[in-house]
């Protein structure tokens, strides 16, 4: 599959990730055995080393060269790969807060750049952060300007400019779909039929089906007469109506502002929900809006909330949105996790990424676990931390721009309404921490940022070992899938290929040991636990463990 933003890796970075991870292990002490190399391999023997069911004479290696200890201390830099690259979804409201009023801000945002980038983000979406009347901020009132609660234009550029020297993309919600209410357009609106900005809605006529009702039974015809107006989500949120060449004009402007002060890209509200139930109406909207946007800024990158099955998403790919999220994805993710096993979970996500390349060969399959709309990781999966893991782990080995939504990296739990699944981050810093609701979901001292950061075996460690290792190896990062089943139920088992580098990647998602007869590849890459092991050409993976094997 061909990638539109595809920055090949240098032959010489993969030879220096194998060794520098060897030398710091070495320097550090961190394992307690020697790394234990085939002598065929070091030897100077020039033996074929390609068949590898010959186990006699060709044995991997029997302990990994990088372990989840070493891959955040080697020198390697992380592989700048925007847009295909890991993101983080911050709250700005529930992330860090700055001045003590209890409301996370834009300046706490910025404090704490050093921390995401810590983490191994390379990317941040920010959830709407416009002046609302709202908490969550997808009402807006003003297109062109900050949420005083989170300070000023001002500090916004200031969080553009440090996110830029630190190598940090930074894309940000753009509500298309609809206003708030108390939009000055809408109270114009409303309040004067022969209002200049009357047409910017949709009002109900004497045709008007005023009982229809939207995909999840929602009205959705709002007000009383003459002055019943459209809203898919809520009335608050009236509908714009972009048949209307001035509000398509309007949004492509607001769009250029905010690209034009540096923001790299956004992340589409509601895309499919333009034109409701009119799919090829609304994938021609953001074909104007993708190509506008891109003759002002050709980086520019868009990514749409299309929340439905592959065969609508599709569609939205062909030169209007360069990518959109994978909810079918999380939702295998998940199950995956639960149930400990997912043997078709390779293929079905295959089939669904063959539907996409009928639309795009430049498409970015947008992955993630949840988001501010669905229960967290932790909630989902009863608060078992060892499939959360496995869950993170499965994430950001398949392909695609993985985004991690904040305190998912510390197994924080949540659950509807949606307040709850968006509670305060857990800094265990008490003067940067927000209160602006109250928790119902609270974590142990011990399971905060402070804390996580030096356990080892935490899940913020895990993360951050995962979102390391992804941007050291290329195949991880942008290379393709390709199917590499195993004989046992329980491991999930891939490869991932990319121009300069192979992988076969294995995930024993279960609580009991595995072995893995007659492994492909040559090279044991990376493994997570101490326990995993060679022995010959089986591979033995202990309980909720991942490893890798390189060809």
């Amino acid at each position: 599959m061909k990638r539109l933003w595809y920055y090949p890796l240098l032959a010489s970075l993969l030879i220096a990730c194998t060794d520098n991870a060897a030398t710091s292990s070495d320097e550090n002490g961190d394992n307690t055995e020697p790394i234990a190399i085939d002598d065929s391999s070091s030897n100077g023997d020039s033996t074929d080393t390609s068949d590898t069911s010959s186990t006699s004479e060709n044995q991997i290696n029997e302990l990994p060269s990088i372990t989840h200890r070493t891959v955040t201390e080697m020198d390697t830099p992380l592989l700048n790969s925007y847009p295909e690259t890991v993101y983080y979804e911050v709250f700005v409201r529930a992330f860090a807060d700055s001045n003590g009023d209890g409301i996370g801000d834009l300046k706490g945002l910025t404090e704490n750049l050093d921390y995401i980038k810590e983490l191994g983000a390379e990317g941040i979406w920010l959830m709407p952060i416009n002046p609302s009347p709202s908490y969550h901020g997808y009402d807006v009132t003003d297109y062109y300007g900050i949420n005083e609660e989170y300070g000023t234009l001002d500090d916004f550029k200031e969080l553009l400019r440090t996110a830029e020297e630190m190598d940090l993309k930074i894309i940000m919600d753009y509500v298309v779909n609809h206003s708030s209410y108390d939009h000055p357009w809408f109270m114009d609106a409303i309040s004067n039929e022969d209002s200049d900005y009357r047409d910017w809605y949709i009002w109900a006529d004497e045709e008007t089906n005023l009982s229809e009702r939207g995909e999840w039974g929602q009205s959705y015809w709002h007000g009383t007469a003459p002055n019943q107006y459209m809203s898919v989500f809520w009335d608050r949120m009236p509908d714009l109506n972009l048949d209307n060449e001035e509000v398509r004009q309007e949004l492509i402007d607001i769009g250029d502002y905010w690209l034009s002060m540096g923001v790299d890209g956004f992340r589409l509200d509601a895309a499919k929900h333009i034109f409701p139930s009119e799919n090829e109406k609304s994938v021609a909207w953001w074909q104007e809006f993708r190509a506008e946007m891109e003759q002002r800024h050709e980086d520019v990158f868009l990514l749409g909330e299309v929340w439905d099955v592959p065969a609508v998403v599709g569609p939205y790919l062909d030169d209007a949105l360069h990518a959109t999220f994978n909810f079918n994805l999380a939702e295998e993710l998940l199950s995956a996790a639960r149930s400990e096993r997912g043997s078709r979970l390779v293929s079905s996500h295959l089939a669904v990424l063959e539907r996409y390349e009928e639309y795009s060969d430049t498409y970015i399959d947008a992955t993630f676990l949840t988001n501010h709309d669905i229960d967290r990781v932790m909630s989902q999966l009863q608060g078992n931390e060892d499939r959360a893991k496995m869950a993170a782990s499965l994430l950001l080995t398949l392909p695609g721009a993985p985004f991690v939504y904040y305190g998912e990296e510390l197994g924080m739990e949540g659950r509807k309404p949606d307040e709850h699944i968006r509670e305060p981050f857990i800094w265990g810093e008490g003067e940067k921490e927000t209160d602006w609701i109250a928790a119902r979901h609270p974590l142990e001292e011990d399971k905060s940022v402070a804390s996580q950061m030096e356990e080892e075996g935490s899940m913020w460690r895990h993360y951050q070992t995962w979102m390391h290792l992804r941007r050291q190896q290329e195949a991880l990062l942008t290379g393709d899938l390709e199917e590499a089943p195993t004989e046992n139920e329980n491991v999930i088992s891939f490869k991932r290929e990319s121009e300069d580098q192979s992988l076969y990647v294995y995930h024993n998602m279960s609580s009991e040991e595995v072995e893995v007869a007659d492994v492909s590849g040559t090279h044991f890459l990376f493994a997570d636990s101490d326990e995993a092991r060679m022995d010959a050409n089986t591979l033995i993976l202990p309980p909720y463990s991942s490893a890798i094997i390189e060809e």
